[in-house]
């Protein structure tokens, strides 16, 4: 029945994302077209109707909700658990009830508004280096927050801010929106807003006493861009590590980067929106002297972390081969 209702939510979420738009980076000429303006314009249509318009055009967000709903149709059943590798979405709150290591939500002043934040910290008293968590459309959700063990359990200090917190009613968060809200509050978020929400949460862990001054960033999708757009904007970060997200795509936003970018990728053909601006990206990324390396893992769907049984196997085998690569990179350049 939860699975059910997730689908419900989802379309009805995905139906008003073409006139939100994804509003984190300004567009230029080597940028995808936007498409969202022709879609807010076009007459009404069914939900179902109108995710299937906008994944056909290519548009990230609604090609995630139909694989959503994909796999909403089967009895999906949960990864083979790996004390390697996060949890996927279907075994995220068992691996969390399991977990060893102390998490704890905390609330974060951001400009005068409370966010809750979820951390955790690594065993044994080493150093250690911050990790920014951010997420998808979904709001902080319990996968989100199985990343974040998971980095733990790899010896960082892993924060996972709550970007809608003070978006909800009565200025609640993420656990006081309606699920087909909380992909429109997502995308509502300005870049100033969604910027200092991101560095308020790293300037947190790195106060706490087990950090050992040096910080990276880890999104995905929605979260992988604010990723790429927090290397933009803050000189300090040590790494970046973009899952399926755009980059910014002014040169001069590329310019200001000094954190290495990792970036992980579905496939081409199946993520081909996002596919698109990789060339892009690494061109430019190359003219600028920035250190940016980009996989992708043919036959992976877009959002393959989370949906590591999906893409008849393709999604597992990204996983086992991206995580390493995450984990290596933020040792590399920030421990």
């Amino acid at each position: 029945m939860l699975r059910m209702m997730k689908v419900a939510v989802l379309i009805a979420a995905v139906a008003a994302i073409g006139s939100v738009g994804m509003n984190l980076m300004p567009r230029a000429a080597a940028a995808p077209s936007n498409d969202h303006s022709a879609h807010a314009a076009m007459p009404a249509t069914t939900a179902g109707q109108h995710i299937a318009h906008l994944a056909a055009a290519g548009d990230i967000h609604a090609n995630h909700a139909m694989d959503e709903i994909r796999w909403a149709a089967f009895a999906r059943q949960a990864a083979p658990a790996s004390a390697s590798l996060p949890a996927d979405d279907m075994g995220a709150v068992e691996r969390l009830k399991a977990s060893p290591r102390k998490g704890e939500f905390v609330t974060i002043n951001v400009g005068g508004t409370p966010m809750r934040t979820w951390v955790v910290h690594p065993q044994g008293t080493a150093r250690a280096p911050v990790v920014v968590v951010i997420q998808e459309i979904f709001g902080l959700s319990d996968w989100i927050r199985g990343v974040a063990d998971q980095l733990a359990a790899e010896g960082f200090i892993a924060v996972a801010p709550d970007l809608l917190a003070g978006r909800g009613p009565d200025g609640g968060d993420s656990t006081s929106i309606a699920g087909n809200e909380t992909m429109k509050v997502t995308l509502s978020l300005s870049e100033a807003d969604l910027m200092a929400r991101v560095k308020a949460a790293r300037e947190y862990g790195l106060k706490l006493p087990q950090a050992n001054g040096k910080s990276a960033s880890v999104g995905f999708c929605f979260g992988g861009a604010a990723s790429f757009a927090l290397a933009a904007n803050e000189p300090n970060l040590s790494a970046a590590v973009v899952y399926y997200g755009q980059a910014p795509t002014s040169e001069e936003a590329l310019a200001r980067i000094k954190a290495p970018v990792l970036g992980l990728y579905g496939g081409l053909k199946e993520d081909a929106r996002i596919g698109a601006t990789i060339a892009p990206t690494e061109a430019a990324m190359k003219k600028l002297g920035k250190a940016y390396e980009p996989r992708i893992f043919e036959g992976a769907a877009h959002g393959f972390l989370r949906a590591q049984t999906g893409a008849n196997g393709a999604n597992m085998k990204a996983t086992q081969q991206a995580w390493p690569l995450t984990v290596a990179w933020i040792k590399k350049y920030a421990s």
